[in-house]
């Protein structure tokens, strides 16, 4: 995680668009804590187009 907290929601999204996008899979325990970091992004999308 980017130590500065105005660019993790970015790099939160970034990570989870490239996920998507290249429909990646994610272990449980990645899966809680993306959840668990993203709470405070509501306001930040994910935006991807399936390949």
């Amino acid at each position: 995680m980017p130590p500065a907290l105005d660019a993790q929601c970015t790099y939160l999204a970034d990570r989870m668009s490239t996920k998507l996008r290249w429909s990646l899979t994610v272990d449980r325990a990645q899966r809680d804590t993306l959840r668990k970091l993203a709470v405070s992004c509501e306001s930040t999308d994910a935006e991807f187009e399936r390949m």
